[in-house]
């Protein structure tokens, strides 16, 4: 390299993710109709001694809690893309926003179990009527709320394309799975008061709210599993592992890998460290070059180890 060579032309951004902002306008909306919703429902649930309404109310509570930190991740990612402390950018602080608000998923579920065992072992009178009109209006809030948090998922890969939900934006998905969660327990209390109403299934609400809390934390599991995997960078089992395998085997420059480590830096973009081993005489760059094909490799490491034959 040219000792007067201009350093700047070495140097790269580690702004990975390009952010999302109408996702964050959409789900600063999401947060207000949830959170006028969630206070019809509760006062609804306790003045109707509705269970599944109440347990649909209180769900809904820790939801606009959950939208609410949603918007926070998008509000400081944004706000600290640029900060030197952070080595691979800001991405990950919208996956941690997921992550939490899966946390809440399940401490919601629980709520929801425990409140509708007590009611059905201790059951109340019914306003039936009154709190099958407030559960419909929070069903349209809710199915509105998953129209404005719907991913469309319109990620362009280049020539690799690997369609996985977790390219997704993980924040996004979050925010969309807690809208539609209100909108199956929403149903679900539904279908139990007008049972209650027109069949006298009045047992229906409680069990209900237990089926309610179950399925929350099925979806809970699967949003905890996705979003841990990669905050601890659990990556080594993606396709793009296999592809700088593929690369480097494929080479016409005979190397062995040694050591390889790849990690999520964006949404579908990952930085990846390659550790070869070769007898030949040959500079980083031609690997480096010959992984570049793969857009999705953001920031790669190549260490040359020679050996002599």
């Amino acid at each position: 390299m040219s000792a007067n060579k201009d350093l700047t032309n070495w140097q790269h951004s580690h702004l990975f993710n390009e952010g999302n902002p109408l996702a964050e306008k959409k789900t600063k909306l999401a947060v207000l109709l949830t959170f006028i919703t969630m206070i019809a429902e509760i006062i609804g649930g306790y003045a109707f001694n509705s269970m599944a309404l109440l347990a649909d109310g209180w769900h809904m509570s820790s939801h606009t809690l959950a939208l609410g930190l949603s918007v926070l991740a998008y509000v400081f990612a944004r706000k600290y893309a640029h900060d030197n402390r952070f080595a691979f950018g800001t991405w990950k602080i919208e996956v941690l926003g997921g992550f939490t608000s899966a946390i809440l998923l399940a401490l919601i579920a629980v709520l929801m179990f425990s409140h509708s065992i007590e009611r059905l072992v201790n059951p109340a009178e019914i306003h039936y009527d009154q709190a099958i009109i407030i559960a419909f209006i929070g069903l349209l809030v809710n199915l509105a709320c998953a129209w404005l948090l719907k991913d469309d998922h319109h990620h362009h890969h280049g020539s690799h394309d690997h369609a996985h939900g977790h390219h997704h934006d993980m924040n996004l998905r979050a925010a969309y799975i807690h809208v539609i969660t209100d909108a199956a327990t929403s149903v679900l209390a539904i279908i139990a008061l007008i049972s209650g109403k027109f069949w006298g299934a009045a047992w229906l609400d409680p069990v209900m709210g237990i089926v309610g809390a179950i399925l929350v934390s099925v979806w809970a599991y699967g949003l905890i599993r996705d979003s841990g995997k990669i905050l601890l960078d659990a990556e080594m089992d993606t396709p793009v592992v296999q592809e700088i395998k593929e690369v480097i085997e494929q080479s016409p420059i005979k190397a062995k890998i040694s050591d390889l480590h790849v990690w999520r830096v964006g949404k579908e973009k990952y930085a990846c460290i390659v550790g070869l081993v070769t007898s030949e005489n040959i500079s980083p760059d031609y690997f480096r070059n010959l992984l570049s094909i793969h857009e999705e490799l953001v920031h790669i490491t190549i260490e040359i180890n020679k050996y002599e034959t």
